[in-house]
């Protein structure tokens, strides 16, 4: 199948772009066929010409020319990458580690030769998100992937209520120094006992992965954290209706009748709706109660 949208006319001369995955931290991890497409590229487009070009010496690969290509170049990258496949050249494109395009750069790059009607090709690699899902030991048959979550304000929000009522496996990436903020975040939406799972370090010296609910895993990331680290949240038990706010009103007002404290009924309502506590606590203040 060409790499030319459908019913469009292919270019008289097309160039390959080439998609190729690199380790994740083990460099073993590097395939032969990797190898070989990055040996024969005309140009290797790369987030660092450092790092790349110490992969490519510890490879065996020689006299490849290679181009700075990350989230801040990557859009004018795009129009000197196109020159190059109209003349019939084969380009690679890798990021610092695993497989570009997934919340590395190299999206930009795919759809402007698919477009132009050029050949876009894979030599598929490791993957963190994929290799911290597999070995989660959570069901792994169907799955969401979130990449990074926004740092602040609504759109994380919104983001994590989406998770907490998620019925499949979802995966996240965060940096270390903010892996206990974001578990707590989780933890309040999900609920403690909801199941997770974060791995760190895939395939290097260091690799840990620590399992439990999210609570325990909160007390665990009390500590310094390094590495790459993803973390795999359960899927929601079943699908959570959304209520309405007069219903979630209505629901916290009966357990406070029943007897229970305001800030109990505020914790049970958003646990029973994979919402955050904060959105409940909100409306019933907003009510004047």
């Amino acid at each position: 199948m060409s790499g030319s949208g459908l019913g469009s006319a292919p270019p008289a001369v097309t160039g390959s772009l080439v998609l190729v995955g690199t380790p994740i931290g083990n460099l073993g991890d590097l395939s032969p066929r990797a190898v070989e497409a990055l040996a024969s590229a005309d140009l290797v487009c790369c987030e660092d010409t450092r790092r790349t070009g110490r992969l490519l010496e510890r490879a065996g690969v020689q006299g490849v020319r290679l181009r700075r290509v990350d989230e801040h170049t990557e859009a004018a990258a795009a129009t000197d990458v196109l020159k190059l496949l109209a003349g019939g050249a084969t380009v690679a494109v890798v990021t610092d580690a695993g497989m570009p395009a997934l919340t590395d750069p190299g999206g930009r790059l795919v759809a402007a030769s698919a477009e132009a009607g050029h050949t876009v090709t894979v030599v598929p690699g490791p993957s963190a998100g994929l290799a911290a899902l597999a070995i989660s030991g959570l069901p792994a048959g169907r799955f969401c992937f979130e990449g990074f979550l926004p740092r602040k304000g609504r759109a994380r929000a919104e983001r994590l209520e989406q998770i907490a009522r998620e019925g499949r496996t979802t995966v996240v990436y965060e940096s270390p120094h903010r892996l206990r903020s974001c578990l707590e975040d989780l933890a309040e939406v999900c609920g403690p006992s909801r199941r997770g799972v974060v791995a760190r370090e895939l395939t290097k010296l260091h690799e840990e992965v620590a399992r439990g609910s999210l609570a325990d895993l909160c007390e665990w990331a009390t500590g310094p954290v390094k590495g790459e680290v993803v973390i795999v949240i359960e899927g929601a038990a079943e699908a959570v209706t959304e209520a309405t706010e007069d219903e979630l009103r209505v629901e916290v007002e009966s357990l406070v009748t029943g007897g229970a404290s305001r800030k109990d009924a505020v914790e049970v309502t958003a646990a029973a709706h994979g919402i955050s506590r904060r959105r409940v606590y909100n409306l019933v203040v907003s009510t004047g109660d």
